[in-house]
């Protein structure tokens, strides 16, 4: 996509309240993302094909609060470099009085964390970036 067509979108983006906007392609990939009054653009090149296959991206199932930690504890529920099991809570989505756990859809090492902890998130929106342990099916997002 050329850079007009890039900052157009990002032009757009600042007039709505949305938070994170992820275009991918063959070519590659193409992410917008407000930082205050300004939207930031990255753009990637496509991954090799066994990159693509390894990362995996786990978004909020709803609109809530992401937390990092259960509000009764102060140690987080995952850190990055964490290697995680499929099914194991990486994080809450708090939706009013509800907890909702927000799991791991496969086995990996927790890349990244997208969303700050007590971050608004929408639905949708990337919460973990887990790459995924060799020789593991693809359960999920």
């Amino acid at each position: 996509m050329p850079i007009a067509e890039a900052e157009q979108i990002a032009a757009w983006l600042a007039g709505t309240d949305i938070e994170f906007l992820e275009l991918r392609s063959a070519d590659g990939c193409l992410t917008l993302r407000r930082q205050g009054n300004d939207v930031a653009i990255s753009r990637e090149g496509a991954p090799a094909p066994q990159e693509a296959a390894r990362e995996i991206t786990v978004t909020a199932p709803s609109v809530g609060v992401f937390l990092h930690r259960h509000p009764l504890r102060d140690a987080p529920l995952v850190r990055p470099g964490d290697t995680v099991p499929a099914g194991q809570i990486l994080g809450l989505l708090c939706i009013g009085p509800l907890l909702l756990p927000v799991a791991a859809p496969r086995a990996g090492t927790v890349a990244r964390m997208w969303a700050a902890h007590e971050e608004v998130v929408g639905f949708g929106s990337p919460l973990v970036e887990l790459l995924a342990t060799e020789g593991t099916g693809d359960h999920g997002h």
